[in-house]
C-alpha cells in the first residue's frame, strides 16, 4: 500500500487519535493498543483500517488489520535476491553481473545474497559486489533457509545458481509484486516453456500433480525455485522442516494454509541439469515424506480455508453436512439476509463469501486473510468482547463456535448485546444429549484426528442452551438439526430493548 493510500485510510492522521478511542455506543471497548503497536513490531507491515460502514447505518466502528507492504525509506533495502548454491554446478560468473544489470532498472535499493556451504565460491561472489552467506547445512533447504534469514528486503526473490532462470525474468516477476504475497515463476502454466530432459520433466510433472491433487491446492508448479515473496510471508510460515528440495512445496502449502495469496506466472525454464536414477529416487522419497506432513496440516483446522474446502469435500457426509448447515442458517435469516449481519467465528465461511451485508469476524488473522476480497468487511475480534456497538446488527450468526470456548468464558449476553431490537440471534452447536452426535464425534475423531473434535471442550445440550437463551429474554423462533445431532437455534431479541448491557 502506497503512502498516499495509507493516508486515505486515515492511518497517518488518526493513529494517535485511535489509540484508546471508544468504538461507539454504550460499549466501552477500545481499539487495542497492541494492534496499533503492531505497525512497528511487524516491520510496519500491518495497516489499521477503521471502517464506518453505511450498510449498518454507521452504528459501529470496526478495527481491521490488513497486511500491506512495508514503508521503505531511502536507505532501507526493498528487494533481496537470494541465490542458493547447491552441489557443484553453478554459473555465478555470468549470473551475478546479469542480475546487477537487471536490478538497475527494477529496484536500486536491492541486495544480492549468494548462499552456500562451500566457501570456494566466495571470491566470485565478492568480485561481483554481492554478499556471500555461509550455510552450516549442505542441503538445498538448509542453504535456502540461510539466505532467507539473512535477507533484509521487504521482498525476496529466490533463484537457482545455474542460470536455469534467466536474470532477464526478474523485471517480469517484479511487476507482479502487488498482485499477491507469493509469485511463482511457473514452468507448467499456459505460456510457459520448460526445456528439460524427458525423465526429469516426467518426474517433475508427476510430482507436482500428486501435490496439487493430494493437497487440494490450485498450483501447477510447487517445485519451482524461482519465486517472489513478501518477506513477511517467509517469517510467518516458520518453522520450515524440509532440508532438501522438498522445502519448495512446503513453503507454498504453508503460505496457502496461512491465508496468503499465491499466484503463478509463466516463464522460460532452461538449462536444467539432468538427474540420474539414484538422485531421483532420493528426491522422490524426501518429497513423499514431506507430502505426509503437509497432508496433516492441509486437512487440519489450522488451514485458513478449512471450512471452504469442507463445503466442497469429496467426503459425502462432510459435504452434505456443511451444505445443510448453510441452508438452515440462510433460511433462518429470511428477508434479513440482505441486511446487516455479523458472522462470528466465520472462518472461511460461505456465508461471508456469498451473502451481501455480512461482516465476518474471527480470532484467526490467517482465516480473515484468506477471505480478503474487494467490498468484503472482515474484523479480527474475540467472542468474549465484541468490538461493536450495542444493537449494531439485525442478525448475528454464531455457528460452531461456543463449543470451542471454556464455559466460564462464553458470554451469550455479549452476543445479544450487538443484536438490534427485534433482531435475530442464530446460534449453532452440537447437541451432546444426542447419542448420534456422540457416535459421530467418536468416528470423526478416528478418521480425522486433526479435525475439530479435540477442540470441543464445551458440551451443550438442547435443554441447557434453550434455558440460557430464554434467561436472557430471547424468544425461541425455531430449532433445526443438521444430521440429527447439530442444533441450530433462531432466537429473537425483544423489540423494546437494544439488548443486554455490556459485559463487565
Amino acid at each position: 500500500m502506497s503512502r498516499s493510500r495509507r493516508e486515505h485510510h486515515g492511518l497517518g492522521a488518526h493513529r494517535e487519535q485511535l489509540r484508546g478511542r471508544p468504538l461507539v455506543g454504550a460499549h466501552d471497548a477500545c481499539l487495542p493498543a497492541q494492534a496499533l503497536d503492531q505497525l512497528d513490531q511487524v516491520e510496519r507491515e500491518a495497516v489499521i483500517v477503521v471502517h464506518h460502514e453505511d450498510h449498518v447505518g454507521g452504528r459501529y466502528h470496526a478495527a481491521v488489520i490488513e497486511p500491506g507492504p512495508g514503508r521503505a525509506d531511502e536507505q532501507s533495502t526493498v528487494l533481496s535476491i537470494v541465490v542458493p548454491v547447491w552441489g557443484t554446478r553453478h554459473d555465478l560468473p555470468r549470473l551475478l553481473p546479469a542480475l546487477r544489470r537487471a536490478l538497475e532498472g527494477v529496484e536500486p535499493r536491492s541486495e544480492i545474497l549468494v548462499c552456500a556451504s562451500d566457501t570456494s565460491v566466495r571470491p566470485i561472489v565478492e568480485a561481483a559486489s554481492a554478499v556471500f552467506v555461509e550455510s552450516k547445512g549442505s542441503g538445498y533447504g538448509d542453504i535456502l533457509q540461510t539466505g532467507i534469514e539473512a535477507a533484509q528486503g521487504d521482498r525476496v526473490i529466490t533463484m537457482d545458481a545455474d542460470f536455469a532462470y534467466a536474470a532477464d525474468f526478474v523485471p517480469i516477476i517484479w511487476a507482479h509484486r502487488d498482485d499477491a504475497e507469493v509469485v511463482i515463476g511457473s514452468r507448467y502454466v499456459r505460456g510457459a516453456v520448460a526445456e528439460m530432459g524427458f525423465s526429469r520433466r516426467t518426474a517433475s510433472r508427476l510430482l507436482n500433480r500428486v501435490y496439487r491433487f493430494g493437497l487440494s491446492v490450485p498450483f501447477h508448479d510447487l517445485s519451482s525455485g524461482f519465486r517472489l515473496y513478501r518477506r513477511r510471508v517467509l517469517l510467518d510460515i516458520q518453522p520450515l522442516e524440509a532440508h532438501g528440495l522438498d522445502i519448495l512445496p512446503e513453503i507454498i502449502v504453508k503460505a496457502q494454509c496461512q491465508g496468503w495469496r499465491v499466484i503463478e506466472v509463466p516463464f522460460w525454464y532452461r538449462g536444467a541439469e539432468p538427474w540420474n536414477r539414484v538422485r531421483m529416487v532420493q528426491f522422490g522419497l524426501a518429497y513423499l515424506e514431506t507430502l505426509g506432513r503437509l497432508l496433516s496440516l492441509r486437512n487440519s483446522v489450522r488451514a485458513a480455508d478449512y471450512d471452504n474446502r469442507a463445503f466442497d469435500s469429496w467426503i459425502p457426509l462432510q459435504r452434505s453436512w456443511q451444505r445443510r448447515r448453510f441452508e438452515v442458517v440462510h433460511s433462518f435469516m429470511g428477508p434479513q439476509a440482505s441486511r446487516s449481519t455479523l458472522d462470528i467465528g466465520c472462518g472461511s465461511s460461505r456465508i461471508v463469501q456469498t451473502l451481501p451485508g455480512v461482516v465476518g469476524m474471527d480470532l484467526g488473522m490467517h482465516k480473515l486473510r484468506w477471505l480478503r476480497a474487494p467490498g468484503r468487511h472482515l474484523v479480527q475480534g474475540s467472542l468474549t468482547r465484541l468490538p461493536f456497538a450495542d444493537g449494531a446488527f439485525d442478525t448475528v450468526i454464531c455457528s460452531e463456535v461456543i463449543e470451542h470456548i471454556p464455559r466460564d468464558q462464553v458470554r451469550l449476553e455479549e452476543l445479544v448485546r450487538v443484536v438490534a431490537p427485534g433482531g435475530l440471534l442464530i446460534l449453532g452447536t452440537p447437541d451432546y444429549s444426542r447419542k448420534r452426535w456422540l457416535f459421530l464425534e467418536w468416528l470423526y475423531g478416528k478418521v480425522f484426528p486433526n479435525g475439530y473434535v479435540k477442540e470441543h471442550i464445551n458440551r451443550y445440550t438442547r435443554a441447557g442452551l434453550q434455558r440460557d437463551l430464554e434467561s436472557l429474554g430471547l424468544s425461541i423462533q425455531n430449532l433445526r438439526y443438521v444430521g440429527g445431532s447439530e442444533m441450530i437455534f433462531s432466537a429473537r431479541v425483544p423489540a423494546a430493548t437494544s439488548g443486554i448491557a455490556p459485559a463487565g
